[in-house]
Parts: structure tokens; C-alpha cells; sequence
């Protein structure tokens, strides 16, 4: 091809569907080349896309989107389709404002079916999106690919149990972790391969179609064989809760064969007996060596030298989650009722350092984010102090538990919300915005959002000491160097004076600080005398603060959380009840308009940033 790469002509599924097998295994290690190196500068999902190249080949090889209907779960694994659905030029700005989304996007793309940024959800949309084909006479099928982990969350049997006949639904399972069904050697790799010919399906039919035919007894040796089929296949793969469910299943199937793949799906894709259930066995980090020895260090990063890399145990980069996990670590040591829960992120939220000095108390539960909760509620019922961490925008999952099984009985579990308020690169699928709102609807509830370490450490071993429902949120990444001088005062809340008598205050509290704090000094060079409060227990309000923001004619309030039930209407009801007559502003994120981007584009998007916020004071007019 005169030195042109073949990823070069793919400008969409069409083009990978006149390449032969030959020619697709060479895209696949060209994709799997452009994919470490475009990553690498970008940031990004890699373990997991690094895994899935063939499979997403084999896919478009065969399938034809958007009349079939791909549904990732996660969507972290859709990298590869995006390249193939010519989105490849887009990746020198993946999840950079402007850029492409790092998850299916249904805005960005007619392929991308369905938003998937949280675990465990493809199942009940795929079967929703079949049926919706067989009410509307649309031809074509849905797809899910569905990572093994989705597995140990709970919507994805809710949804196999009910799927009922929806013969126009194929779900993938790619298996890059546990055995579900187990590989007993040539036999099953024999079946495998001899149930994906062409010739078994029409001899199925044609026998099938004899027996139909056949009066009387046509249909008792039918339901006879299929009796017999199922057993057999009982005895090679100890498993049939799959078939047991209502689904057709076929494999195990290398996932790295992407000739294998491409003739299984062709030979099923007029297939119409039942829901078909593809098991594809994939090597997590597939041809990176160091994704391949450590994919929970390669799931989700930013931009990396490949030269150098780090054991992520034994040098990680400093952040609010290492620090949490470390002083986790620290204090369990010192009471051995304490336990760490976490859904499937060991290492992104800090603790990896508990497994190892306290691996007994220490609970991985996979994506279940319900059970989690209630796990914590049980063992905190019965003497335990759980401390359930989870990034709030996974949290949100949990929402019935906290309310119903901690809240009510006002148990001692802790909540280490990590990734709180604005987060960068994911977009709309991730943000931390929520978590304010719905736990301060909840009067046991104490919360409290520490700016920086010494807070963090801090308030991480007294909220132990405490009883009843508490959380603890904190942001992604490492401490602002200005938010850091302030120290650790201990105090529910902290004011900067400005230099002069201020007739204007502006409230907030966590990372916002820094904003406020550069804000306030903005207005001073203008003149204006601005005192900032910022809260670190920001529910229940701490008590004093209505009364010391009493005296100011304009008060501002600025959050990195949503306006709605968030910690800036709590405040406002508070001084309204008091009769307090100051012009009040309340800055918040929309419930709409997020995007991925770095965080100073976000809070400069939504009027959070320092600039901003100095001429929203300065614009009161009452303020001097």
C-alpha cells in the first residue's frame, strides 16, 4: 500500500468491511500502536480499549451501525469504535474542551447509541432498545459489550431475567478477568468452532424444520433433543445459568482472534432462535507490557512518558485519595474496628495502602454500589466503623441505601466521597455535583469538605470518633499550593478579613476556596472590601455563621455543586428565616450544559472562576 497506513483510509465501518482477515489484523496492531501513543499524550481510558481493539473490529466487520446498535458497558472501552466511526482525527483532543468525548455520546455520533459512563447498565438499555425494534418492525440487531466486572453489579441480572424472546439481542461478555464459564480443553474448542459454521445453523434448521413437519411425534423428539443438548453441554461447561436465563450461549472465544470473531458473529447474525450470549476471553492492556502486569494503574490515566512509568504502590503521584488512603491506613492501626469498603476502585480511591496492612478488613465488592452501603450499614449495626469510599458520581447508585439502611437508624458509617465537585476529561458522565445536595436533604447527616491535606487528615480521624451518618467529599487530584498555606484551623469555618471594613462577603467552601480567596483580592485591587468565608462543614450550616453574615449588605455564595438543594439554598433559607435584608447571589453548576474539559474551563463556563466572581461583587452596586 505504498508505506500508507491502512488506519489511514478507515474513515468509517464501511471501509474496515472491504478489508479481508489479513488486512484487519494489521489494523488491529496499527490501532493498538495509535491508542498507546495517542493516550499517552492525552490521558485517557487505555487497559480496557487496549483489550477490546479485535472485538470492535470483528464487530464492524460484520455488524452495520446505527441500524445495529452498539451499547458499551462500560463505555470506557469504545475507543476503538470510535476510531472506526471516524472520530480518529478527534483524539489529539480527547476529552479536552472542544474535543471528543472519552464515552459514547449520542450528541457526538448517529454509532454511539447510548451515554455509558457507569457500570452494569448496558443489559437493561440493549433489551430496551430490541424491544423498541421489534414494537417499530426495525430490522437489525442490538449489541452489548459488556465488560466481566459489570458482572458483580446487580442491574446486569435484573436485566438477563428479563430478556424473555428477544432474538434480535447479542450480548458480548468480554472476559479479561474471571471464569465464568470454564474452557475444558479441545472438546469445548471444538464445539465452539463447529457451532459457529454456517453449515450447523442450516442443519439445525433443516432438522428442526423435518421435526416440525413430523405429526405426533415431531415435537416429543424435538424438546427430546434439546433436553439431551442442554445436559451435554451442562457436563463441558459446568455452567448454564446463561442458557438457564433464556440465552443461546457460544464460547469461550479468544478475544484477540479477530478472523475467529468475524466468522462466530457472521454466522449468528441472521441467527433468530433466541438471545445469543458471546463469551470472549481478552487480555486487559493487550500489547503494552506494563498495562498488561498492572491494568488497574493503566485504566484510567493522564498523559504518561512510556519510557518511564512508576509502580503506582510504591510512588504515586500525590492527591486528596493517596493521602485519605494513607491516613485511612494509619488509623485503622489504632482501631481495629474500622473497615474500608470500596465498588471496583482500589487504587483510585487511595486504598491499596489499607488492603495491605489490613487485607481482612478491607472489602472490594466490584460495581454495587447498593450493596456497598448496606454492607457498610450492617457492619456498622454490629460494632464495626465502616468507611465506604466511592467517587460521588458512583455514590449516586447508592442513594436508596444511604437513605433508607443508614439514615433511619442514624449509623455510624462514614462516606469518603472522592472526586467531589467539578472533575476534568470525563464530562457529564463523572462530575462530582450531586453529593452535596442529596446528603444535606438529610438532617443526620454531617458533612464536611476539607480544601486541602491538613483539613483532610484532620477531620478524616475526628469524623471517626464521631457517631452517626457522616461524609466526607474531597476533590480529585492534589491540593492547591495556595489553599495549602491556610493550614488546618479546626474551626467549622474560617474568615479572611479583608483590609478594610467590607460590605460584601463571599461564602464557599472545599477547593472553591481558591477562586473565592483570588476573587477577594481581584475587587480589592478595585477598590472593594471583600471578606471571605470559607466553610468546611458545610451541613448542618455551622452554627454562628448566619449571625456574623447579618451585617453585610451583599452576600455571595459560590459552590462547585448544583444549585438545586445544594449548600448555597440551604444558607439562604437560614439568613432568610433570620430576618436577614443583604442582596443575596447564589453561584452554582447547571444541571446542564457540562462537557469535558479541564476544571478552570468549567468553573470559568459557569461563573465560578476568580474573575467572575469579583465582577459579580463589584457589579452589587452597593458595595464599596
Amino acid at each position: 500500500m505504498n508505506g500508507t497506513r491502512l488506519l489511514d483510509t478507515i474513515h468509517s465501518p464501511a471501509d474496515v468491511k472491504r478489508l479481508d482477515f489479513g488486512q484487519l489484523q494489521e489494523l488491529c496492531a496499527e490501532i493498538r500502536a495509535f491508542l498507546i501513543d495517542s493516550v499517552s499524550k492525552t490521558g485517557g481510558h487505555l487497559s480496557s480499549n487496549l483489550g477490546t481493539i479485535e472485538l470492535t473490529v470483528a464487530l464492524h466487520k460484520v455488524f452495520a451501525t446505527p441500524s445495529d446498535k452498539f451499547v458499551w458497558d462500560v463505555g470506557h472501552q469504545c475507543y476503538t469504535h470510535k476510531i472506526l466511526t471516524g472520530r480518529r482525527e478527534g483524539f489529539d483532543r480527547l476529552r479536552m474542551l472542544g474535543g471528543i468525548s472519552g464515552f459514547p455520546s449520542p450528541r457526538e455520533s448517529e454509532h454511539d447509541a447510548f451515554i455509558a459512563g457507569h457500570g452494569n447498565t448496558s443489559l437493561s438499555a440493549a433489551i430496551g432498545m430490541a424491544q423498541a425494534k421489534k414494537l417499530r418492525h426495525e430490522p437489525g440487531k442490538v449489541i452489548a459489550v459488556v465488560g466481566d466486572g459489570a458482572f458483580t453489579g446487580g442491574m446486569i441480572y435484573e436485566g438477563m431475567n428479563n430478556i424473555r424472546s428477544l432474538n434480535n439481542l447479542i450480548v458480548v461478555l468480554n472476559d479479561n478477568k474471571m471464569s465464568i464459564s470454564k474452557n475444558v480443553g479441545s472438546v469445548a474448542q471444538y464445539l465452539t468452532q463447529l457451532r459457529t459454521s454456517p453449515r450447523y445453523f442450516k442443519a439445525k434448521r433443516d432438522v428442526e424444520s423435518l421435526l416440525d413437519s413430523t405429526p405426533v411425534v415431531g415435537g416429543a423428539i424435538k424438546a427430546g433433543i434439546q433436553t439431551v443438548k442442554s445436559a451435554f453441554r451442562r457436563s463441558l461447561y459446568h455452567s448454564t445459568m446463561f442458557e438457564e436465563m433464556g440465552f443461546q450461549y457460544v464460547g469461550p472465544v479468544d478475544g484477540h482472534d479477530v478472523k475467529e470473531l468475524s466468522m462466530l458473529f457472521d454466522a449468528y447474525r441472521q441467527e433468530q432462535s433466541a438471545p445469543l450470549f458471546v463469551h470472549v476471553l481478552t487480555i486487559k492492556g493487550k500489547g503494552f507490557t506494563p498495562a498488561e502486569r498492572n491494568p488497574g494503574e493503566f485504566h484510567g490515566v493522564s498523559a504518561f512518558d512510556v519510557n518511564h512509568l512508576t509502580d503506582p504502590d510504591v510512588a504515586p503521584d500525590s492527591s486528596f485519595s493517596t493521602v485519605f488512603g494513607q491516613q485511612l491506613a494509619q488509623l485503622a492501626g489504632q482501631d481495629e474496628r474500622i473497615c474500608a469498603i470500596t465498588a471496583a476502585m482500589k487504587y483510585g480511591t487511595g486504598l491499596q495502602y489499607f488492603y495491605k496492612q489490613h487485607k481482612a478488613r478491607f472489602f472490594d465488592v466490584g460495581m454495587a454500589e447498593q450493596h456497598a452501603v448496606t454492607f457498610a450499614a450492617g457492619l456498622a449495626a454490629n460494632g464495626m466503623r465502616p468507611v465506604v469510599s466511592i467517587y460521588s458520581t458512583f455514590l449516586q447508585r447508592g442513594y436508596d441505601q444511604i437513605i433508607h439502611d443508614v439514615n433511619l437508624q442514624r449509623l455510624s458509617v462514614l462516606f469518603a466521597v472522592d472526586r467531589a465537585g467539578l472533575v476534568p476529561g470525563d464530562g457529564e458522565t463523572h462530575q462530582g455535583i450531586y453529593d452535596a445536595a442529596f446528603f444535606s436533604e438529610l438532617d443526620s447527616f454531617q458533612i464536611v469538605s476539607p480544601c486541602n491535606y491538613a483539613e483532610l487528615a484532620y477531620w478524616l480521624e475526628r469524623l471517626l470518633l464521631e457517631d452517626g451518618p457522616r461524609a466526607l467529599r474531597y476533590p480529585r487530584g492534589a491540593e492547591d499550593e495556595a489553599l495549602a498555606a491556610l493550614g488546618c484551623s479546626g474551626l467549622e469555618y474560617d474568615v479572611f478579613r479583608a483590609e478594610g471594613p467590607a460590605d460584601a462577603a463571599l461564602v464557599t467552601y472545599g477547593a472553591q476556596a481558591k477562586e473565592a480567596l483570588a476573587a477577594a483580592k481581584l475587587a480589592a485591587q478595585q477598590g472593594v472590601c471583600v471578606d471571605v468565608y470559607k466553610l468546611t462543614v458545610i451541613h448542618p450550616l455551622p452554627q454562628g455563621l448566619c449571625d456574623a453574615l447579618g451585617g453585610y449588605r451583599s452576600i455571595l455564595f459560590a459552590e462547585e455543586g448544583v444549585r438545586g438543594g445544594g449548600i448555597g439554598e440551604h444558607l439562604a433559607a437560614a439568613l432568610l428565616e433570620r430576618g436577614c435584608n443583604a442582596s443575596y447571589r447564589h453561584i452554582a453548576v447547571p444541571n446542564n450544559g457540562l462537557t469535558h474539559a479541564s476544571v478552570d474551563e468549567l468553573r470559568a463556563r459557569f461563573g465560578l472562576d476568580a474573575a467572575s466572581l469579583a465582577a459579580d461583587i463589584m457589579n452589587q452596586g452597593d458595595v464599596k
